[in-house]
């Protein structure tokens, strides 16, 4: 009989953490039925109410993000991952793990370094093109880190990383509808060219600023239709800004897509920040993508996920600073030119990399089998 493995996966905070990470543990249960998982996040985010909708415990530390504006704030920060380095060594020593996996975010930091130094091996995941500070700290003590770019030997010793992509809601793949069941199901016509606009589940300031700046553009475009996904600070302001104009059937308007195979079914164009998650999601399903990326990232590592793309063709992209000025036009001008469309969708599916959270969690189980 094989000795029951005990892993924790840390990390959270957005959506783009958060998927992975459940991707990961559901793959590693689907190879280990009998392994037992405990999620490690940080108290009051995303991660404390969408990993336990998943089906898994969570524990959450007393962890924040350092503010890198106002150095002074920083005291109450320290203090914080004292409190959540200490919360993370107790919780190893009852957990008992053979094995912790990081997946960014705050949790990651104090979980996966406690970790470390009580002799647990580790994995971590990067999903971007440039790495972030945690994750090169980590690196030292790490065994494997799992990289979805190419290059990643200037953050990472060579001899530990292993290209594995980054993983993505497994229903996009299992769960995909036909385009005109996937328009139905968001009121919207068959025939019609359709662009998907995501800001993350929280919004995207820039992005829905340049649509409500343009709905006048998109009324006269009535040949084109919009899925508009607002995030939940700007659904109101969104939906204000519509009101003041007539009635425009070729838009679909939501806070949150629950069903974002169905989106991405229906759409010929996605307008989108350049989270490493989405990327990899727009990779798989091998979708034309105008990225707009976040300047309100550490290391400006959203614009270097672009132009890793951009640099092969496989997606247009438009600076934060322009897009209010250009980004409904380009965005029209490309869903309008099926040779463009075809390009870009050749160009990303080259990049695309399936089977990733197997793959992690396959080397998850190989590092727990090895302390057993």
């Amino acid at each position: 009989m094989e000795k029951e493995l005990r892993i924790i996966i840390s990390g959270g905070g957005t959506g783009g953490h958060i998927f992975p990470a459940v991707s990961i543990a559901n793959a590693i249960i689907e190879l280990r039925p009998d392994a037992k998982i405990l999620f490690v996040g940080a108290e009051g985010r995303m991660e404390m109410q969408r990993v336990p909708d998943a089906g898994y415990k969570i524990i959450g530390l007393p962890i924040a993000g350092f503010d890198r504006k106002h150095l002074w704030k920083n005291v109450a920060v320290l203090m914080k991952l004292v409190r959540s380095q200490w919360k993370a060594r107790r919780i190893i020593k009852n957990f008992r793990p053979q094995v912790a996996v990081g997946v960014g975010g705050y949790a990651s930091g104090p979980t996966l370094k406690t970790a470390g130094m009580m002799g647990v091996p580790t994995l971590i995941q990067e999903q971007n093109s440039y790495a972030g500070v945690t994750n090169k700290l980590l690196a030292q003590k790490a065994r494997k880190i799992c990289v979805a770019y190419e290059g990643m030997e200037k953050f990472f010793p060579a001899d530990k990383i292993i290209m594995t992509g980054n993983p993505v809601r497994q229903n996009l793949t299992k769960d995909m509808p036909s385009k005109d069941e996937a328009l139905r199901s968001f009121h919207l016509q068959s025939g019609k060219k359709t662009v998907l606009i995501l800001g993350g589940s929280l919004g995207a300031r820039t992005i829905n600023n340049s649509l409500i700046a343009g709905l006048s553009v998109i009324k006269a475009n009535s040949d084109v239709q919009f899925i508009w996904q607002t995030g939940k600070f700007y659904h109101s302001q969104v939906m204000e800004a519509i009101k003041a104009t007539e009635e425009q059937p070729n838009l679909f308007v939501t806070d949150f897509i629950k069903d974002m195979a169905a989106a991405y079914a229906a759409a010929d164009l996605v307008i989108s920040r350049a989270g490493a998650g989405s990327i990899s999601e727009f990779c798989l399903l091998n979708k034309p993508v105008v990225l707009v990326p976040s300047p309100n990232v550490a290391e400006d590592h959203q614009t270097k996920n672009a132009l890793a793309l951009v640099n092969k063709q496989a997606a247009i992209y438009v600076k934060d600073s322009e897009a209010e000025n250009t980004l409904l036009d380009i965005a029209l001008a490309t869903v309008s030119d099926d040779r463009k469309l075809k390009e870009l969708s050749e160009n990303i599916s080259k990049l695309a990399l399936p089977d990733s959270a197997r793959i992690i969690a396959q080397e998850v189980i190989k590092l727990a089998e090895e302390s057993l």
